[in-house]
């Protein structure tokens, strides 16, 4: 009761109208600014968002403009409505930065959301105490609870900012690294794998100095990180050396280029595109659209054909049969003028068809055509040329055979099948 008697008493004392009217006057200004600012900035900015007021700057121009407009009012008067509203605005700075930050790192994961649910919770909860006055009194509550963690004693108000703190960093070095590949290597790295390990090794190093500067914010002796170094080292020598292999091969194939983003190779009887090297697998699609999770130590350690390490041209094949009284020049002409007829088929080298075999229905022939784009699909194409072979083959009145068998009886025919003869005629 004494906190609502005090925030009463400077309610009282003060000119709620007249700051009112500031507020409003700075969060005016703050929204002009941003509106201002954002014209030309793309829809996925941290700093301005979608609306304007979902993005960083807005809130951040207000709290600025808000804390210069209560200095100069509490020199004249006591100030309340000002003062509630710095709380607020620094919660919501917040809240906007790291929706923001993990919205444009994560536009696809559903787990955002709670993220961004959970960091509201804490956020306007530590605004309500802040503005109640009760801050400090909680504070000391965390402090005065330890937990025994061996021969070191550590308070729950450490372990809650270093929490905080290294969360923080997290969000900040998603930011950096993202900014950083935007604007820097967008512009001056053209090839995607020499891109992927340049944001990686950035990631990797802004996460560590920022733990560094979390962890010694919090008062972590960091000398004591010189033995968790050498337990790590130990655990990845042992019990993490498949994990370890994963990762430094990673590294390994973004280094010495050996394999690309959009290169169609062949793993393990598995062939497709690969469509991204992470640091510890790499994501190969086929042209059916299903998708391979590789380790990338089976790149290093296995046999991988690349096909576009060469030539960038891709082969593909289709086969069929037509009858034995067929005319072969006829038929290889229908063949390669389906395939050539199709705009995705390459003209240099031009469409081939082999008659490859003799076979028991048939005349087997073997239409062999070159793409330049396997990442659009191959079953599509081969689905339209093999359409137009029929047509063509119909056309010119070719015949595709059914399957034929025959079937010789040596001797006399079987008691069955002579009764049935004669009962027929």
């Amino acid at each position: 009761m004494e906190v609502l008697d005090a925030l009463l008493r400077d309610l009282d004392r003060s000119s709620v109208w007249l700051e009112l009217g500031v507020l409003a006057a700075c969060i005016a200004l703050a929204f002009g600014i941003s509106r201002q600012v954002g014209r030309n900035q793309p829809p996925d900015s941290v700093w301005i968002g979608r609306r304007t007021i979902d993005g960083l700057l807005f809130p951040l121009l207000a709290l600025v403009l808000v804390y210069a407009a209560r200095a100069a009012v509490a020199h004249y008067q006591p100030v309340f409505v000002l003062r509630v509203a710095v709380p607020v605005l620094v919660s919501l700075a917040l809240i906007r930065f790291i929706a923001r930050v993990l919205t444009a790192a994560f536009p696809k994961s559903g787990l955002v959301r709670l993220v961004e649910r959970l960091v509201s919770w804490l956020a306007w909860a530590m605004a309500v105490l802040w503005i109640l006055g009760l801050l400090p009194v909680v504070r000391a509550e965390l402090e005065s609870i330890t937990l025994t963690l061996g021969k070191s004693s550590v308070s729950l108000l450490t372990l809650i900012e270093g929490s905080l703190s290294a969360g923080l960093v997290l969000v900040a070095t998603l930011w950096l690294s993202s900014t950083f590949e935007r604007r820097v290597l967008d512009e001056a790295v053209s090839d995607l794998s020499t891109r992927k390990v340049a944001v990686n090794v950035t990631r990797a190093l802004l996460i560590f100095v920022g733990m560094l500067f979390a962890l010694s914010a919090v008062g972590v002796d960091l000398t004591a990180l010189s033995v968790l170094g050498g337990a790590m080292g130990v655990g990845l020598g042992f019990g993490l050396q498949k994990l370890a292999s994963n990762y430094v091969s990673g590294f390994v194939i973004l280094l010495e280029r050996s394999l690309r983003i959009g290169d169609n190779v062949r793993v393990d009887g598995f062939e497709g595109r690969i469509t991204d090297i992470k640091t510890r697998y790499t994501l190969i699609r086929a042209g059916n659209g299903r998708e391979s999770i590789v380790p990338n130590e089976t790149l290093i350690t296995q046999r991988v054909e690349n096909l576009s390490d060469a030539d960038r041209k891709f082969n593909v094949t289709t086969n069929v049969t037509v009858g034995y009284d067929s005319d072969v020049a006829e038929v290889q002409r229908i063949l390669c003028g389906a395939a050539a007829a199709q705009p995705r088929v390459l003209q240099t080298p031009a469409p081939v068809a082999y008659l490859v075999n003799f076979a028991p229905d048939g005349l087997e022939f073997s239409l062999n055509f070159w793409i330049g784009d396997p990442g659009a699909g191959t079953v599509n194409l081969r689905s339209a040329i093999n359409i137009a072979i029929l047509d063509g083959l119909r056309a010119a009145g070719i015949d595709i055979p059914f399957p034929q068998r025959v079937v010789q009886f040596k001797g006399d025919l079987p008691v069955m099948a002579a009764q049935a003869g004669q009962g027929a005629g």
